[in-house]
């Protein structure tokens, strides 16, 4: 066995017969989580009677089955805080609204240690940072992709915390953002209602999957651009990825997206003269009700120089 790895068996039992996989395998090992569960089925750790690695979490579990789980050592997390400048939206004694650049990631993760919002939130805030988040994350309510950039909000005390996860939980937070996407939008506004989930076939990306977690994007076109458009799009759910899957679904991916998009027509040398490396995609409007103060609360944040050069290049 791999140095740093325990085993543990796991039998599945008669009441999760039929369950998911992941759900009959937490059921079995109740000091294991289910996401855990699903990340070691991920990361090719479990294995079944026959010593053969499963690789599908959602399998029907079949009652008796018996199945193998390498688990590897915790690494221990140490968020250091780091003087990283931060651009503040508004801040009190409960929360902080934050005008994230791209390139900074939010939390720390594999591949990224530090240099990330929580250790600047951890210098800034002096360790006032709500814990329901975890060590990992302590204050993050929810996030946005490293590449994109504008507001997001974290708290700084846990009824803060819990307050705003109900808020984003019921679909009431105002989430607005601004994309530069391919083509012209026709009709120039809609909606897509698409489920989402991890591909099938390529777990680093999301795709539109059938029994995915629903998900609504409203859109509109602000201005259209040359043989692309400034468009709105206001989420009524939040998933991973979101605006940048729903756009793709329907012909029009986010310029500049390297996972879900490709340059059109003097796109690409658009692209290379400005160095853009990144989805066009700007978060920029959060209103939300203050958690503790019950106040009405509403940020707006100008797309940033990288997009705004991409958009004069564009403009017809």
């Amino acid at each position: 066995m791999e140095r740093g790895l325990s085993t543990v068996d796991a039998l599945i039992g008669t009441k999760a017969d039929g369950w998911r996989l992941d759900k009959a395998l937490a059921d079995a090992l109740p000091d294991l989580s289910r996401e855990r569960i699903k990340a070691l089925i991920a990361g090719g750790q479990v294995r079944n009677e026959a010593g053969a690695s499963v690789s599908d979490p959602s399998a029907k579990a079949r009652a008796g089955a018996a199945f193998r789980l390498d688990i590897p050592a915790p690494t221990p997390l140490h968020n250091e805080a780091q003087d990283i400048a931060l651009n503040i939206a508004y801040e009190d004694e409960h929360l902080i609204v934050i005008d994230k650049p791209a390139g900074l990631v939010v939390h720390p993760a594999a591949g990224n240690a530090d240099g990330t919002l929580v250790n600047a939130l951890l210098h800034h805030c002096r360790g006032s940072l709500s814990g329901i988040g975890g060590v990992a994350r302590p204050g993050i309510v929810h996030r946005i992709d490293k590449d994109t950039s504008g507001l997001m909000v974290a708290a700084k005390t846990d009824a803060a915390h819990i307050g705003l996860a109900e808020q984003f939980a019921a679909h009431s937070i105002d989430r607005r953002y601004r994309a530069i996407v391919n083509g012209l939008l026709r009709p120039t506004s809609g909606t897509v209602d698409a489920p989402l989930a991890r591909a099938p076939n390529n777990r680093k990306k999301i795709a539109i999957v059938q029994g995915g977690k629903r998900a609504v994007t409203h859109y509109r076109t602000i201005r259209p651009l040359r043989d692309a458009a400034l468009v709105e799009c206001r989420l009524e759910t939040g998933r991973t990825h979101q605006v940048r899957v729903h756009m793709a679904s329907i012909g029009h991916p986010l310029i500049g997206d390297p996972v879900y998009g490709r340059p059109r027509g003097n796109q690409r040398a658009i692209i290379q003269r400005l160095d853009f490396r990144r989805q066009a995609l700007h978060a920029a409007h959060l209103g939300f009700i203050h958690p503790v103060t019950s106040a009405a609360l509403s940020f707006d944040s100008e797309i940033p120089d990288d997009m705004q050069e991409l958009f004069s290049l564009l403009v017809v």
